[in-house]
């Protein structure tokens, strides 16, 4: 409330809501003039005028709910995929137990699977307790988490913004864009549905400690911040993602220095200065610390290792931004694996990648009269930074699924930028709306079409081998399919092709090996079984070799080496 000689100005930065996205804001139309003297029914008549701009986010969040579920219903006919969801759900007695007291103490204490995410487990337990092993209920579940982290993006950017329509649209956008099928359609993404559940409540909490700071609300926030972290520590960047906020919308730093391009907003705490926002989130930096401590510490008992030096990865990661951002404007060519190009990048891919990083970096910053392009981007930026492959974990250059959080930059820096465009050049009101229609049918159709690909495991290697190249793993993956569905002969070409592109990799080595074993060809099934040895990383697989090569041993007549094959996979499998 702002008081003038006459007049008491009423506002209310929290519900500022455009009645039309022209963008017409409803703080456009200057506060509302209310006489000194103005009693109780005038009060609640400007509150109820207020409130009544609600009605339609209201129709919009049931639309939005209903769009999503209704395109990623297919996902309940979808079987378990043969990958993680073995070490998730199928094979993991623990979680098949149920929501059980042992399961509890189980998903605190367990770095399986190279994490702790103890909720995530937690969660997959309650899948088994409700739907036992019955995969449609495991994928029900995780679309309708998306359909809630959809809805709660919408009202988190509504209630800070006060734009319905760009808010609409970003959280449209998210819901709906084909990137996010792998992290929805994969029973073992749950982790990515839930993290990003609790890093938007936390955007959303802070939001609500900003307008009244007190120490309970902002032990909400940090509970929140939490509760994400024990989901998946990719949300590690989620400070510096609020230091963001600060900046747009919220408006706390900076206050000043930069003419609002959104009529009628204000604060609804003081303006503070950099260093005292940094100061504010201490708290939540050594909850970062903490959980960067033990992220690290499940990496190193899950044998993770980092196959590239630094030089590679850095380089890797800045053609991986640029890729992401491709398929965020054109999202095809979609895959589970994007295997890692090592050391064939050449120089100049690299020099061009960074040098179009620089430019749009720059030309944000020269934009940053419009608030929201610099926290759009940076967003991207930052909140890639985990798993971008500086630290490199796995084989993959990228993943879809590592892209859930960080496009939410992007869609933002989109549709805010579009909207003021269009209302810069002062086109017809029902242009933007029906252009936003029509990219979102369009993603639709993409993303019905993608979700199709995760129908069986078989589809899905294939189609990832017709959109990538020398993928290595996903021949590995088809051959280990059609061997269980009998097709031997074809299963080993896609082994033998593995094995040409990386003759490295263990498994087309062992599987080759062992298809030479049977056709009694000792020597060369004795060799292959060394080769993968040297690059197998479970106890249980190395004993397994071990055990082959001791039958081909014993049969080509040496039983000494028989022997201690012998003796090295019983030590292995006692481990």
């Amino acid at each position: 409330m702002v008081e003038g000689k006459n007049l008491v100005f009423v506002r209310s930065p929290s519900t500022i809501i455009p009645l039309a996205e022209g963008e017409m804001n409803y703080a456009d139309t200057g506060p509302m003039p209310v006489a000194r003297s103005a009693n109780r029914e005038g009060r609640l008549s400007a509150v109820r005028k207020i409130a009544a701009t609600h009605k339609p986010a209201w129709g919009l969040t049931l639309l939005l709910l209903a769009a999503t579920l209704a395109l990623y219903l297919p996902v309940v006919h979808h079987p378990f995929a043969n990958l993680d969801d073995i070490g998730y759900v199928t094979g993991n007695p623990q979680v098949q137990d149920g929501l059980t007291w042992p399961t509890i103490k189980w998903a605190l204490l367990t770095f399986a699977e190279d994490n702790w995410h103890p909720l995530t487990w937690l969660s997959h337990s309650l899948d088994c307790e409700m739907f036992d092993l019955d995969p449609a209920g495991h994928h029900a579940v995780n679309a309708i988490w998306h359909a809630l982290d959809a809805v709660v993006l919408f009202w988190v950017l509504l209630l800070a913004t006060g734009y319905l329509g760009r808010s609409f649209m970003v959280a449209a956008l998210f819901a709906l864009h084909p990137i996010n099928v792998e992290a929805v359609a994969w029973v073992s993404e749950r982790k990515t549905l839930l993290a990003t559940f609790f890093f938007l409540l936390t955007l959303g909490a802070y939001r609500w400690y900003v307008r009244h700071p007190s120490y309970l609300r902002y032990a909400v926030v940090a509970v929140l911040f939490i509760l994400g972290l024990m989901s998946k520590p990719q949300i590690i960047t989620l400070p510096f993602v609020l230091l963001l906020w600060d900046y747009w919308p919220l408006r706390r730093m900076f206050a000043g220095s930069l003419p609002s391009t959104e009529p009628g907003w204000a604060t609804a705490s003081p303006p503070r200065n950099f260093f005292w926002l940094i100061e504010e989130k201490i708290p939540l930096f050594l909850i970062c610390a903490a959980s960067a401590w033990i992220t690290m510490r499940a990496q190193r008992v899950g044998l993770q290792r980092w196959p590239y030096p630094i030089g590679i990865r850095m380089g890797n990661a800045a053609v991986a931004y640029v890729r992401y951002a491709g398929k965020a404007l054109w999202p095809s060519h979609l895959a589970v694996m994007y295997l890692h190009p090592g050391n064939s990048l050449r120089s100049w891919q690299v020099a061009a990648a960074a040098l179009l990083l620089l430019v749009i970096t720059a030309l944000v910053i020269a934009g940053r009269r419009y608030r929201y392009l610099p926290v759009g981007w940076f967003w991207f930026l930052g909140t890639l930074v985990p798993t971008i492959g500086v630290v490199q974990v796995g084989w993959q250059a990228m993943a879809d699924r590592y892209a859930y959080q960080s496009f939410l930059g992007l869609f933002i820096l989109v549709c805010w930028g579009v909207a003021d465009w269009a209302r810069q050049r002062h086109l017809p009101r029902a242009v933007l709306p029906a252009i936003s229609v029509a990219v979102l049918f369009v993603l639709a159709i993409a993303t019905h079409r993608q979700i199709g690909y995760w129908s069986d495991d078989q589809t899905l290697w294939s189609h990832t081998l017709q959109v990538t190249q020398g993928n290595w793993v996903a021949e590995d993956m088809l051959g280990g399919i059609l061997l269980t569905q009998g097709n031997r002969e074809e299963g080993m070409r896609h082994y033998r092709t593995a094995r040409a592109i990386f003759p490295m990799d263990w498994r087309s080595n062992f599987a080759i090996a062992v298809d030479e074993q049977g056709r009694g060809n000792l020597p060369e099934a004795i060799r292959l079984y060394r080769q993968a040895l040297v690059n197998m990383e479970s106890p249980l697989q190395k004993s397994e070799a071990y055990q082959n090569m001791a039958v081909a041993y014993r049969d080509s007549g040496d039983l000494t080496e028989a022997m201690e094959c012998r003796r090295k996979a019983e030590q292995l499998s006692g481990q």
